[in-house]
């Protein structure tokens, strides 16, 4: 009889597994699986299709600052020469618009003419100093920041024990990794400008710049160093080689890849940042190329011209009309184009180490 009833409480309330089994509940299954398909679909397409359009509008926009329909098709002025005043004024019926350079000239070759003309900054010349000045802070920050970033990663990951210390310094990285790169600027400024005297200068910018990405280099390498087997390391010191040795030949080569992907995320991050550059390295206007210093030790000590603060500057400091958006269009595309290839030549390292590695 307790069996008999058992049988028909199943048949009532249906056992676990029929329950699971059953015809409504998997076409409930089946649609919200499918809906959440389609939801992290359209999310992805949204953030692709503003990706687009907006890299759109830069290169197109961009493209034909930069770009010209003569031979050699590419606006060399522009990309090789200063930034200089525009001059607009009208003469004998059409509207002339001139650099600081060639209305100096028209004067000369013009004397006795007397015109009413309207100057604005920044929108003739070109963008070289800037190109020069981002590169050289690109380039000096992430040497500073990935030198201290994976000795800092090395010693978390192989030498340090989690004790509290450790674990309390692992959440001061990720809580800096956080902070507003307004913050960094001013830290810089106060630390790297004021108290060191370094002024505004190339070596402020790198320290600057370099310890607001340090957090996520540090993380990201160190995680990138624990996904090492761990089978490396005993094999290594099983044949003897020391701790270092390990550490050089069997572990830092395998998470070279991960390194390197962090070296992308950090260039990205450096390139773009107005702030702590605005604070500590940049000059709105510079005449002289940061190599034309009378002292070797003057290179480091000098401010530069950026790409991201001049981008500022355009579009910011002086009246908007055509010929700003001229510039800063034309420079936004160079600034993309400059840290694309920046970051490519990261990715391709990257590659080629992970095509010579295998566990």
């Amino acid at each position: 009889m307790e069996d008999r009833g058992l049988r028909i409480e199943e048949h009532r309330g249906g056992s676990p597994s029929a329950i699971l089994h059953s015809p409504s509940l998997r076409r409930r299954g089946r649609l919200l699986e499918k809906t959440l398909f389609w939801l992290f679909r359209l999310a992805t397409y949204f953030v692709l299709a503003c990706a687009t359009y907006i890299f759109l509008d830069i290169g197109i926009k961009g493209g034909r600052t930069v770009f010209t329909s003569k031979a050699p098709f590419i606006n060399v002025p522009f990309l090789t020469e200063p930034p200089q005043t525009l001059y607009v004024f009208d003469f004998e019926g059409k509207k002339q618009t001139l650099s600081d350079r060639q209305f100096r000239e028209w004067k000369v070759t013009h004397p006795g003419v007397s015109v009413e003309a309207s100057s604005i900054a920044y929108s003739a010349g070109g963008i070289w100093p800037c190109i020069v000045g981002t590169a050289l802070l690109v380039v000096g920050s992430m040497i500073l920041a990935l030198g201290i970033g994976v000795s800092s990663a090395i010693y978390l990951s192989e030498y340090s024990r989690n004790g509290r210390w450790i674990r309390l310094v692992r959440i001061a990285i990720l809580n800096l990794a956080g902070v507003p790169s307004i913050v960094f600027g001013l830290f810089g400024f106060g630390l790297f400008v004021i108290f060191f005297g370094w002024n505004v200068s190339l070596i402020a910018g790198w320290f600057t710049l370099g310890l607001m990405v340090l957090p996520a280099i540090i993380t990201a390498s160190e995680e990138s160093l624990r996904a090492v087997p761990q089978g490396l390391r005993e094999g290594s010191l099983a044949l003897g080689a020391s701790k270092w040795q390990t550490i050089r030949k069997n572990v830092l080569p395998y998470a070279m890849p991960g390194i390197l992907t962090s070296s992308i995320l950090g260039i990205a991050r450096v390139a773009g940042e107005t702030a702590p550059i605005m604070f500590t390295a940049a000059y709105a206007m510079k005449d002289e190329m940061p190599w034309q210093v009378q002292r070797m030790t003057d290179f480091f000590f000098q401010g530069v011209m950026a790409l991201p603060y001049h981008i500022y500057v355009v579009s910011s400091k002086i009246p908007q009309n055509e010929y700003t958006a001229r510039v800063q269009y034309g420079s936004a595309f160079v600034f993309l184009f400059l840290v694309m290839l920046i970051a490519l030549t990261s990715i391709v390292l990257r590659e080629r180490s992970r095509s010579r590695l295998s566990w």
